[in-house]
């Protein structure tokens, strides 16, 4: 869904861009698609977040880049009221973003943080 709309506003964008009236110059038409291309490359990404686990650990892709944390390095979860997403505490006494559970999906956020809890065993 979050390509589908990324790719509406990018269309919107360059053909708002195409379309402005003469008063608006080659940087005013520049600008305008250019926040096209911005918003719609925001939300490629933000719709490639993901957690996978597999036998040896648990891959995470918020934003950034993707990580591979081994399950012996993952110390605990963390899901508390109010938390947007919950957060896994590492061996190494830091803490990473599982974004890819949601606090806005409601009760399934909360089931999805103690089945992530559960396949670490803590």
């Amino acid at each position: 869904m979050a390509i589908i709309i990324g790719v509406a506003i990018l269309v919107g964008a360059v053909g708002l861009a195409i379309v402005l009236p003469e008063e608006y110059r080659i940087m005013d038409r520049l600008t305008c698609a250019g926040i096209g291309v911005g918003v719609a490359a925001f939300m490629t990404r933000y719709a490639t977040i993901h957690a996978k686990p597999d036998a040896e650990g648990l891959y995470v892709r918020n934003l950034g880049g993707g990580e591979h944390i081994p399950w012996d390095e993952i110390t605990a979860v963390r899901f508390s009221q109010g938390m947007p997403w919950p957060r896994i505490d590492l061996s190494d006494g830091t803490d990473m973003a599982v974004m890819a559970i949601q606090r806005s999906d409601g009760p399934r956020s909360v089931a999805e943080a103690q089945r992530l809890a559960d396949l670490i065993g803590r």
